[in-house]
């Protein structure tokens, strides 16, 4: 394993815009095994790092996507970068979306917001491996059709053969030409006809999402076993040293970020 407090220098080879404040970085080379929902953390020079999960799956090729949005010091910094200029990167840190459990089951992959970018690297994942699992169904929900992500990938994996996808969006604004779904991304779950037994749930989201997700699951009767979140608590540091993403005694970065709901039903302010 790289080691975990040093860097390596790798190069952007392209970028692009996927939302006013979203963009994708492909990244060269990728120095180290990783598995889909773990993160890295991006470093610059001069600025500091931040920990971005992996957007692309391992079994793409030798380079890997993280998908960045503007919201601090270091991200806006890297919104400035262009194709050939140099970051700095660690890791990978956290656990991982078990596909070995998955395998045979039938997936449920629901994510809203950003959420989609660590989903992504799952559901291309799956994609490359797709007779090792059963039926997969997409869902994802944006606050509007300028905050959707991979918009091109949605439209793929909507006339996919492999995959059942449905994506929605909370409101449209006036004037806006829309002909897809408008409401809350619970709202797709109940329609759904699953195998309770055979299914596996994954969430990935802003925090406001998961309860109500959640309900909606249960509600059909999905166990929280089979019930699979990635938390996102103001990690920084990646090695359980800095305190950011600690819940009452659990450091986010190193047990996490992906649990079973299971695991997180004694961990109060976890869900």
């Amino acid at each position: 394993m790289q080691n975990p407090y040093i860097p390596y220098k790798a190069r952007i080879k392209s970028v692009k815009q996927e939302t006013q404040d979203v963009r994708t970085f492909k990244i060269e080379p990728c120095n180290f095994d990783y598995m889909p929902g773990q993160f890295l953390e991006l470093s610059i020079p001069g600025i500091g790092e931040a920990p971005i999960s992996v957007s692309s799956s391992p079994t793409r090729g030798d380079y890997l996507e993280l998908g960045v949005r503007k919201a601090g010091t270091l991200t806006g910094a890297m919104h400035e970068f262009k194709v050939g200029d140099v970051i700095g990167l660690r890791g990978p840190f956290g656990t991982f979306f078990d596909t070995e459990a998955m395998k045979s089951r039938d997936l449920l992959l629901i994510s809203g917001g950003c959420g989609l970018a660590p989903m992504r690297a799952l559901i291309q994942y799956v994609e490359d491996c797709r007779d090792d699992f059963g039926k997969v169904t997409v869902l994802y929900g944006a606050k509007s059709p300028d905050d959707i992500l991979y918009k091109d990938e949605l439209i793929e994996w909507q006339n996919s053969e492999s995959l059942v996808c449905q994506y929605t969006v909370d409101n449209v604004p006036q004037g806006t030409c829309w002909d897809a779904n408008v409401g809350l991304i619970t709202e797709l779950i109940p329609p759904l006809q699953i195998d309770v037994p055979k299914t596996v749930a994954v969430i990935v989201g802003p925090p406001v999402m998961y309860r109500f997700v959640i309900q909606e699951l249960n509600s059909k009767g999905v166990k929280d076993e089979n019930i699979i979140v990635s938390l996102e608590r103001y990690m920084k540091c990646g090695v359980g040293k800095c305190g950011h993403c600690q819940i009452n005694g659990v450091y986010v970065c190193q047990e996490g970020p992906v649990f079973t709901l299971a695991q997180l039903r004694n961990l109060r302010e976890a869900v």
